[in-house]
């Protein structure tokens, strides 16, 4: 069963802020977490770290995938073994198509899976499969053939991240704050995919700073985060309270 750990995990800024202040948290497959915070508790910061992106220092602590240290890997490693991160604001990447893109990053994903061996997917059977995922989560066939994120809507952006995921299939995904900008029929769209891609092979950790989100993707375990830290933890019931309440009695804890 697939698992991501975090043991104890420092953050800082690569001018030497620190930013997330010792977490812990393990997440399996087949659960979904949510992590609630406000604007600039670090929640941003814990995604990009967990993916490896370079701007973030590890300071102190680990992150294991399986069971294996991947805290000094790279970014494109961590996602070769089984990582996916759904950005807030997806990145454009001009000339790059949507189609090429997919097929590169599974045959990518192959590759590490066989070994290192070359396993491409045949050309039919990746058309079968990037139209029916297409067909599935409401992605216009249209956006196959322009190039990546590039004059996407807000919707359009996230339903294709969304896409990537279930063309990936990862391990684990990060979602950072997913439901940013997004109407209820894309919210409904982007929650339904993450719902039918958790499972055996996958688990989700949701991190955003409304409940709304929640409400279509219910979570095993919700982690409110303060001031870089885990404050409180609880059932699907915390967001809930959360949502009446703010954030403002869990401020001390983490000062």
């Amino acid at each position: 069963m697939a698992t991501l750990e975090l043991k104890n995990l420092h953050v800082a800024l690569e001018d030497g802020t620190p930013i997330v202040k010792g977490v812990d948290l393990r997440i399996a497959a087949g659960e979904v977490h949510a992590i609630m915070g406000p604007n600039g508790s670090g929640k941003s910061t814990l995604a990009y770290a967990i993916a490896g992106h370079p701007a973030y220092e590890i300071t102190e602590g680990q992150i294991l995938l399986d069971g294996e240290d991947i805290t000094e890997a790279e970014a494109d490693e961590r996602a070769r073994a089984g990582l996916f991160l759904a950005f807030q604001y997806p990145h454009a990447i001009p000339g790059v198509t949507v189609t090429n893109f997919l097929r590169q990053a599974i045959n990518a994903m192959r590759k590490a899976r066989n070994g290192g061996v070359d396993s491409p997917m045949p050309v039919p059977e990746f058309r079968k499969e990037l139209l029916g995922q297409m067909d599935r989560l409401k992605v216009s066939r249209e956006l196959a053939s322009r190039y990546l994120n590039d004059g996407f809507s807000g919707g359009e952006k996230k339903r294709v991240e969304i896409l990537q995921m279930a063309m990936l299939r990862p391990k684990i995904a990060v979602l950072d704050e997913t439901d940013s900008g997004l109407d209820i029929d894309a919210l409904k769209v982007v929650a339904g995919g993450v719902k039918e891609l958790v499972g055996p092979e996958m688990g989700a950790l949701v991190i955003t700073h409304y409940q709304r989100i929640l409400n279509y993707i219910e979570p095993d375990y919700v982690h409110v985060f303060v001031n870089g830290r885990i404050v409180e933890e609880g059932g699907p019931e915390l967001a809930q309270t959360l949502e009446v309440s703010g954030y403002e009695e869990w401020e001390g804890k983490a000062a």
